[in-house]
């Protein structure tokens, strides 16, 4: 008996359709097939973009995993880990994987966060005993990261160039928001999850052992622990950037209150300072991190060839749905309803926008500051913004990765998680906004 087809294939179609059946009637045609052609062009762009950030975090990560990075991460929060994923062996190298996947979300590294959810998602696939089909562990973590807790920096920076009397206090209505989001996409998942279980391999905890076996050996190969000159010179330079910091400010000649600057600012300082963490901590350990480094980022070209179809598919769809003129259609039919609840017409394009397209979503949200920076509908879409995530995009990009076509109830979560999202963010928003 044929299997009913996944909601992203019956989504992705009518996109389509109805794209081209509101072009037949708006006399966008022209614009719908030139964008055919963009969007497609963009996804191949974006693939090879994420070529050189894939290869540089992955190659990072094998560092922190040779050094044994990962592995102490893991067991400090495997408690909740394991309860979250019963099915993935506490030791098993997904798990610190979705570890630093879900802890770089947190910080708002989004190009940090991507290479380590696909490096999670292709240790997930090795305990899959049906390839080509999302498991529920799997399922899960796409719901954790469509509606992942963040610290919404790029909103905070946007606010505050447009002028708002105070771009982050959207910080707590955010938080808010998308830990309601995250709470719901985690239910959601496991409700499903309990229809459905898993057949489960037989060798699945050896599988888990031999990896770390594996990983435990190829670490201690390539210990060589620094002498006393290197330890100090790295000491040395871990104090000088510790000490920039409030060099950085006495050069200012003040001290910035916190008003969203502070924050945005501090985050410029997290990626290098990651970056640099986690290289010393390999080298401390005695870890060669060129060549870890360098081993690890052959993975990124490979990834970034596998996703590339998947990209094409959405950004097209999206596309097409956007310019056709569907979308501004759809917004008109379901305003008079939303404006009853008290959401603003104009705030509508980024809930709809945002888990199609982060660029699409960030552009309305950057014109809507711009223009009334300190108005309800400028509080409610930067709240919006930081509260969710573009689910079509990491279903493509996380599912893509590791060839999985039967994407089961990920989608579905994920949107409710979405959906959540924007009820909570509309509720806070009219909680705690002041003009």
């Amino acid at each position: 008996m044929a299997k009913k087809p996944s909601a992203i294939n019956i989504i992705w179609l009518y996109l389509i359709l109805l794209s081209i059946v509101v072009a037949a009637y708006s006399g966008r045609m022209d614009a719908i097939t030139k964008t055919s052609f963009e969007a497609a062009k963009s996804a191949v762009t974006l693939a090879i973009a994420l070529i050189g950030a894939m290869a540089l975090w992955l190659g990072i990560m094998k560092v922190a995993e040779n050094a044994g990075l990962m592995a102490m991460i893991c067991r400090a929060i495997r408690p909740l880990m394991v309860r979250l994923f019963p099915d993935i062996p506490g030791d098993h190298p997904a798990m610190s994987a979705m570890i630093m996947n879900i802890g770089a979300n947190l910080l708002g590294l989004g190009n940090a966060a991507t290479p380590m959810g696909i490096k999670a998602m292709a240790e997930l696939d090795k305990l899959n005993a049906e390839k080509g089909r999302a498991t529920n562990a799997m399922c899960l973590f796409l719901a954790i990261n469509t509606s992942h807790i963040s610290l919404p920096i790029g909103v905070i920076a946007v606010r505050a160039a447009a002028g708002a009397s105070s771009p982050g206090s959207i910080l707590i209505p955010t938080l808010v928001a998308t830990t309601c989001a995250t709470v719901t996409g985690i239910v959601t998942a496991k409700l499903f999850a309990r229809r459905s279980p898993d057949p489960r391999p037989v060798i699945q905890e050896n599988i888990a052992e031999t990896d770390q076996k594996k990983t435990e050996t190829s670490a201690a190969e390539e210990l060589f622990k620094p002498g006393f000159l290197g330890k100090t010179i790295a000491v040395a330079l871990i104090v000088a950037v510790l000490a920039a910091i409030p060099y950085h400010f006495i050069a200012a000649k003040h001290w910035p209150v916190f008003n969203g600057d502070l924050l945005v600012k501090g985050t410029d300082w997290l990626i290098p300072l990651l970056m640099g963490g986690f290289l010393l901590f390999g080298y401390f350990r005695g870890v060669k991190v060129y060549e870890a480094l360098t081993d690890g980022a052959k993975e990124g070209f490979n990834v970034a060839v596998r996703i590339l179809p998947f990209l094409v598919a959405i950004f097209v769809a999206i596309g097409m749905f956007r310019e056709s003129g569907a979308l501004d259609l759809f917004v008109k039919l379901v305003s008079p309803l939303t404006s009853r609840i008290g959401f603003p017409p104009e705030a509508l394009p980024v809930a709809f926008l945002r888990p199609l397209s982060g660029t699409g979503s960030f552009a309305v949200m950057s014109e809507i500051i711009n223009h009334a920076p300190n108005s309800f509908a400028s509080f409610l879409v930067s709240t919006l913004q930081g509260s969710t995530e573009t689910t079509f995009y990491v279903l493509a990009v996380y599912f893509g990765s590791v060839g999985i076509r039967k994407t089961r109830y990920a989608l579905t979560a994920g949107l409710i998680a979405d959906a959540m999202g924007i009820i909570a963010s509309l509720v806070i928003s009219h909680l705690m906004f002041r003009v």
